[in-house]
């Protein structure tokens, strides 16, 4: 089992930037990929990123790619999607999500993820 809390979303100019965290619960962190998602009223759920066990693989849709960055840190059971250069179109909730280590897992796909934190607004004025 993982809980996930997400945090760091909040009301932004376009073109600033924010860093979302989300932090785990449990020992085992380090053994699931790890997700970025957002949904914006009325879309559908997308990933924005994604992220390998040790970090050294990530993944970018392609609506954030080079203004978007996923990272983490195992040592602290973390996952964080640096976001610059922020368009109002960003605007959504953010989710971070854990795939079950040990099974096939598809970045962009949200099936591929068992755990999901509760979501943390972002909001870009343009």
């Amino acid at each position: 089992q993982v809980h996930l809390v997400e945090s760091g979303g909040g009301l932004v100019q376009a073109g600033g930037s924010l860093r979302l965290s989300c932090a785990a619960s449990g020992r085992t962190f380090s053994s699931y990929p790890m997700g970025w998602f957002r949904q914006a009223p009325g879309k559908e759920r997308e990933c924005v990123a994604a992220i390998t066990q040790s970090g050294g693989i990530t993944y970018y849709g392609d609506s954030v790619k080079g203004r978007f960055t996923i990272s983490r840190d195992n040592a602290k059971n973390t996952v964080y999607l640096q976001m610059n250069s922020l368009k109002f179109e960003d605007t959504a909730v953010y989710y971070c999500a854990a795939a079950p280590s040990g099974s096939r897992w598809y970045w962009a796909f949200s099936s591929s993820y068992e755990y999901w934190g509760q979501g943390t607004q972002v909001t870009v004025s343009s």
